[in-house]
């Protein structure tokens, strides 16, 4: 029999499944309140939302930032599908941001049952999130991007398949999710432009992003060599037809990674991350940016500039000095 607070959770992702909202920001509200509803449970006894007093929520945040990453799951079922013991990250610490992200999902929840009058007041109305300290994530050089590319064994399907994503990800600025659902019919090769279809963007809204005449090469290649092998309407698959896994892919990456002797933080999503910042740093505008990297608003975007160092705006700088650009400036 389902409890309450079940129903009112149920209740809830019908109505963001109605407003359209994409399927992993529906997904994130689900992973949030499943794993709240079971720690409501275990702890204080509660299965109903009606009875969710700020301190609950202040004790289930203290609680979170203090487990370790994925120690707590929604039940037995998702524990042993997902093994999260096997994980490489498991027991970490969880990260503010994800923290701010529970707290942000949990006062969406709560703010659908004030307005369906389920409850009179948001028990997370007082509740702030925390402040996050961003730092500049680190970058790839030229010279660790061609010897991050030279180590991949092109002979081999998968590495010869990642190897292309790899680069359509720098030269596009996609995110891998979204390059890895691509189809065929996706891709306009002849006019160097990929169409991301709104079910498969963050943002829920189809979108172009563009490529290189040097990508547009390695695409051709990619094509027929993927026909001689598999038969699957998925741009990038597996040698078995089926859709590639970011988890895979990511996997993958840090293997690349390591056998390149890269020894800085790089994952896959910073190949997304070098694409802005050499974006910016070629003199690209960040509205440009901001519509191509399928951001909900520019100010989203500027982040961006926080993973500029100090010699990337020192070299941005003097490109673009009025002094140094007018007629009159010292030579």
């Amino acid at each position: 029999m389902l409890k309450e607070i079940e129903y009112q959770i149920d209740n809830f992702m019908y109505y963001c499944e109605n407003k359209n909202l994409s399927k992993k920001t529906i997904a994130s509200y689900e992973a949030t309140l499943r794993l709240f509803a079971r720690y409501l449970e275990d702890n204080f006894s509660i299965t109903d939302a009606k009875l969710v007093k700020e301190k609950n929520i202040k004790d289930y945040i203290i609680y979170t930032k203090e487990r370790g990453k994925y120690t707590f799951t929604a039940n037995s079922r998702t524990e042993k599908i997902n093994n999260p013991c096997a994980r490489e990250d498991f027991g970490k610490k969880i990260s503010t941001t994800t923290v701010n992200n529970y707290i942000r999902n949990l006062k969406v929840f709560f703010n659908f049952l004030v307005e369906e009058r389920v409850i009179k007041t948001n028990p997370l109305q007082k509740i702030k999130q925390f402040k996050n300290v961003r730092k500049a994530k680190e970058q790839l050089s030229d010279e660790e991007f061609a010897r991050l590319i030279r180590y991949l064994d092109t002979t081999k399907f998968h590495e010869f398949r990642d190897y292309i994503i790899i680069q359509l990800i720098l030269d596009s600025g996609m995110r891998i999710g979204e390059c890895l659902a691509l189809q065929v019919e996706n891709l306009d090769i002849r006019n160097n432009a990929i169409l991301i279809k709104a079910e498969n963007a963050k943002s829920n809204k189809d979108r172009y992003v563009f490529f290189s005449n040097v990508m547009q090469k390695m695409l051709h290649r990619w094509l027929q060599y993927k026909d001689r092998y598999v038969n699957t309407e998925f741009l990038f698959c597996t040698n078995r037809s089926t859709q590639l896994a970011v988890s895979n892919f990511e996997k993958n990456f840090r293997n690349y990674v390591a056998r390149a002797r890269i020894t800085k933080n790089i994952t896959a999503h910073s190949l997304r991350n070098n694409y802005a910042r050499r974006f910016l740093m070629s003199g690209g505008d960040i509205y440009t940016l901001s519509k191509i990297l399928g951001h909900s608003s520019v100010t989203v975007t500027e982040q961006a500039y926080a993973d500029l160092s100090t010699e990337d705006i020192r070299k941005n700088y003097r490109k673009f000095s009025p002094l140094e650009n007018m007629k009159g400036g010292r030579r």
